[in-house]
């Protein structure tokens, strides 16, 4: 049983694996990706915070202190917890700070997959009401944290945010994620926090291969108008208006100021995997650039 928020959720399911497992399940589900070959456990949830959408998919992500790794495994329908309960007036006395990292890791987990592909996608237009609904809700619930339908469409939202809905279609990319989960790793910070701290450079290097998209998220998501502007006018715009909402709500946006230094770039950039679904594939050289101006 989890009662917690999705660390606690993905801890369950991580040993959920382990327990009737003989192999080091570090190894055997983290650095090989196997799939469990022993009996397993079922898992619950009751959350107390939101933001993971772990309540709902058979993701786990799991941090090698001694390694200096965060990695996740989503795991196959039988590692998926066999029910969750979701009462938003259990999310009612988390701190602030918890809060608005919840609400942007919803955020991102939506963002991960619309940020790919060219085609016109239902999953994209299902995204972008979500996105709003977020955007929305976060507004009054920084205002009011006990508003029961603002924290309720945020809890909703997050379920639907990763639970592979808007992901049909999508190649997804997830690299916000790398950079984050790398940050993590080596300061421990919340997971939210470290998103946010890396999105905006992540996004301001990959716009102008993803232009279209950056241009649609701009004026559906934030309403910007397009009219006398060029398509690199209004992307960057949109990016304007989702780090303004970042500030608004209370989000960090420097990954020093979750206790990352200079000396730690090289090591979290070694500690970044690689993936291929989004706009641009990075290199290593690039990885360190955005690390470096997310300082």
């Amino acid at each position: 049983m989890a009662v917690g928020g999705g660390s606690c959720c993905d801890y369950a399911k991580a040993v959920s694996v382990s327990v009737n497992c003989e192999d080091d399940p570090w190894e055997k589900y983290f650095i090989r990706f196997e799939e469990p070959s022993c009996k397993i456990l079922p898992v619950g949830c009751v959350l107390t915070m939101v933001g993971t959408g772990s309540e709902m998919n058979g993701g786990s992500v799991i941090t090698n202190h001694e390694k200096h790794l965060k990695i996740g495994h989503v795991f196959g329908t039988d590692v998926m917890p066999k029910f969750a309960i979701l009462n938003p007036k259990f999310t009612f006395t988390l701190p602030h700070k918890q809060m608005v990292a919840g609400i942007y890791d919803i955020f991102n987990h939506i963002c991960e997959q619309y940020f790919s592909g060219i085609d016109d996608n239902t999953s994209d237009y299902l995204a972008e009401g979500l996105m709003r609904s977020v955007v929305h809700s976060s507004l009054i619930a920084v205002e009011d944290p006990k508003n029961y339908e603002a924290r309720s469409n945020i809890m909703w939202c997050a379920t639907w945010a990763l639970n592979t809905l808007i992901a049909k279609g999508k190649t997804t990319d997830w690299m916000v994620h790398m950079l984050g989960q790398a940050v993590g790793a080596y300061t421990d910070a919340t997971h939210g926090m470290t998103l946010a701290a890396v999105s905006l450079p992540y996004y301001k290097h990959i716009l102008p291969y993803g232009l279209a998209k950056f241009r649609r998220f701009a004026m559906e998501v934030w309403h910007i108008k397009p009219e006398g502007k060029t398509d690199e006018q209004i992307a960057k715009e949109g990016l304007q208006a989702l780090e303004n909402w970042m500030k608004k709500i209370g989000l960090t946006l420097k990954i020093s100021e979750l206790g990352a230094t200079p000396e730690m770039i090289e090591g979290i950039a070694d500690a970044t995997l690689i993936l291929k679904g989004g706009y641009k594939v990075l290199d290593r050289k690039e990885i360190v650039q955005i690390l470096k101006e997310s300082l």
